[in-house]
Protein backbone atom coordinates (compact mmCIF):
# COMPACT_ATOMS: atom_id res chain seq x y z
CA UNK A 1 0.00 0.00 0.00
CA UNK A 2 1.28 3.56 -0.88
CA UNK A 3 1.49 6.07 2.27
CA UNK A 4 0.21 8.90 1.43
CA UNK A 5 2.51 12.43 2.26
CA UNK A 6 0.02 14.94 1.27
CA UNK A 7 -2.83 14.56 4.19
CA UNK A 8 -5.47 16.96 4.54
CA UNK A 9 -7.30 17.88 7.59
CA UNK A 10 -10.87 17.52 7.57
CA UNK A 11 -12.93 21.13 7.21
CA UNK A 12 -15.07 19.43 9.95
CA UNK A 13 -12.70 18.45 12.32
CA UNK A 14 -13.39 21.15 15.34
CA UNK A 15 -10.15 21.16 17.63
CA UNK A 16 -6.89 20.37 17.16
CA UNK A 17 -6.94 16.99 18.86
CA UNK A 18 -9.43 15.07 17.60
CA UNK A 19 -9.44 15.12 13.46
CA UNK A 20 -9.75 13.35 10.78
CA UNK A 21 -7.63 13.30 7.82
CA UNK A 22 -7.60 12.21 3.80
CA UNK A 23 -5.39 11.78 1.17
CA UNK A 24 -5.37 10.80 -2.63
CA UNK A 25 -3.02 8.33 -4.15
CA UNK A 26 -2.54 8.42 -8.31
CA UNK A 27 -4.73 4.86 -8.06
CA UNK A 28 -7.58 6.74 -7.18
CA UNK A 29 -8.51 5.59 -3.57
CA UNK A 30 -8.84 7.71 -0.63
CA UNK A 31 -7.57 7.01 2.40
CA UNK A 32 -8.47 8.55 6.15
CA UNK A 33 -6.95 8.44 9.26
CA UNK A 34 -7.52 9.80 13.01
CA UNK A 35 -5.19 12.26 14.74
CA UNK A 36 -5.18 9.83 17.43
CA UNK A 37 -4.27 6.73 15.58
CA UNK A 38 -2.46 7.63 12.39
CA UNK A 39 -0.82 4.49 11.85
CA UNK A 40 -4.67 3.27 11.40
CA UNK A 41 -5.43 3.97 7.59
CA UNK A 42 -8.42 2.75 6.08
CA UNK A 43 -8.86 2.90 2.47
CA UNK A 44 -12.13 3.46 0.41
CA UNK A 45 -12.87 4.78 -3.17
CA UNK A 46 -14.08 7.74 -4.34
CA UNK A 47 -17.76 6.75 -4.53
CA UNK A 48 -18.17 4.98 -0.93
CA UNK A 49 -16.86 7.59 0.71
CA UNK A 50 -19.18 10.01 -0.78
CA UNK A 51 -21.80 7.58 0.28
CA UNK A 52 -21.26 7.85 3.75
CA UNK A 53 -20.84 11.76 3.95
CA UNK A 54 -24.60 11.47 2.03
CA UNK A 55 -25.84 9.52 4.01
CA UNK A 56 -24.30 11.14 7.68
CA UNK A 57 -25.58 14.33 6.18
CA UNK A 58 -29.11 13.02 5.76
CA UNK A 59 -29.20 11.42 9.29
CA UNK A 60 -27.37 14.35 11.16
CA UNK A 61 -30.62 16.33 9.94
CA UNK A 62 -33.19 14.06 11.31
CA UNK A 63 -32.16 14.41 14.45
Amino acid sequence: MHIPTAWQKSTYSPDGSNCVYVAATPTGAVHLRESDEPDVILTTTPASLHSLIRTLKTKSRRC
